[in-house]
């Protein structure tokens, strides 16, 4: 157990450094080529930061553990909302600006939705997988149509207020290709050490998926999303969570099941995916704001989210302690 743990804690610790610096070079990159800083925020940040996610649930796919890609990718969404969204709140309160992302708040529910549905049989299948791509695909044209105009909404102005003005292609590419090359083999350790800690405990795959995996692979969110609350941008701190959760519940979930069908347990579905959803629900309640009142997180809502996630991430370890 002494080295899954300390490859574990390793494994994270890169993560969080290759893929900060993966976006950081990503955005760079698409800044010197002239893309609009709107498109930047919403595709390359809001997603980007989901890179984590991506590959490690990628390569728990491929290496035949798609319970950990599920629970990486659901608990992750779990922790982004509950957790990270409720960290920066307590610090900062958040109020929603951006038309934009006012928009995806309901888009987010409805694919929340659409993805209980598709595993009520307890099973994604290669076709359900397909499915959300197809999904993800159109999100990604709406977001480029979107992102291509003019940077008249809030998201866009903060996210050109927070890059470096001058960009080096040379050292942008640099930082680019580094932080995935990192990026890759910090996840092939991170999936090697999560499955022997699993086996370990003779718990699922899912359950180390849900806690460790998931809370490491926010850990981008989390930093990105307290630092620009501080930094009075709650609009990047709103979208990284809102990109990450799309991005999770389509492309991450949809690409390990076109790589690994695979049966699910049903618990992921009623306890996992139904706080899940609820979760969204509340976003979308508190954040898009109705009858004249602006969407708006307070502190005692932040401190409310993040009471639910340690009482939920206590039962999950618990299950672990005494399988």
């Amino acid at each position: 157990m002494l080295i899954p743990s300390i490859l574990l804690v390793l494994g994270l610790l890169l993560l969080l450094w290759s893929s900060d610096r993966f976006v950081e070079g990503a955005s760079s990159t698409a800044k010197f080529f002239g893309m609009p800083s709107l498109l930047i925020g919403m595709v390359i940040v809001g997603f980007g930061t989901s890179a984590p996610e991506l590959v490690v649930s990628t390569f728990a796919a491929i290496q035949g553990n798609p319970g950990i890609a599920l629970g990486n990718a659901y608990g992750s969404n779990i922790a982004n909302i509950a957790l990270i969204l409720g960290l920066t709140a307590i610090i900062t309160p958040v109020r929603i600006h951006s038309a934009i992302l006012r928009k995806e708040l309901p888009i987010l529910t409805f694919i929340t939705g659409i993805s209980i549905l598709l595993l009520m049989d307890l099973y994604l299948s290669f076709w359900n997988a397909l499915y959300l791509l197809v999904l993800f695909a159109f999100l990604m044209t709406w977001s480029v149509i979107q992102g291509m105009r003019k940077n008249t909404d809030s998201l866009g102005r903060q996210t050109e207020h927070e890059m470096k003005k001058d960009v080096i292609l040379s050292k942008a590419i640099w930082k680019l290709l580094s932080g995935l090359v990192i990026l890759i083999g910090s996840s092939r350790v991170l999936v090697w050490a999560a499955v022997e800690i699993a086996h370990h405990f003779g718990v699922s795959d899912t359950i180390i998926g849900l806690t460790v995996v998931a809370v490491g692979t926010s850990l981008p969110e989390l930093a990105s999303s307290i630092v620009a609350a501080r930094k009075g941008e709650p609009d990047i701190a709103i979208g990284n969570i809102i990109g990450s959760n799309l991005f999770n519940t389509l492309a991450v979930v949809g690409i390990s099941g076109v790589i690994h069908p695979t049966a699910v347990e049903s618990t992921t579905v009623y306890r996992d995916m139904t706080l899940m959803a609820l979760l969204t629900i509340s976003l979308f309640v508190i954040g898009y704001g109705f009858n004249g009142r602006k969407g708006r997180i307070n502190r005692f809502e932040g401190a409310f989210l993040v009471c639910i996630y340690l009482l939920y991430t206590s039962y999950l370890i618990k299950t672990i302690v005494t399988p």
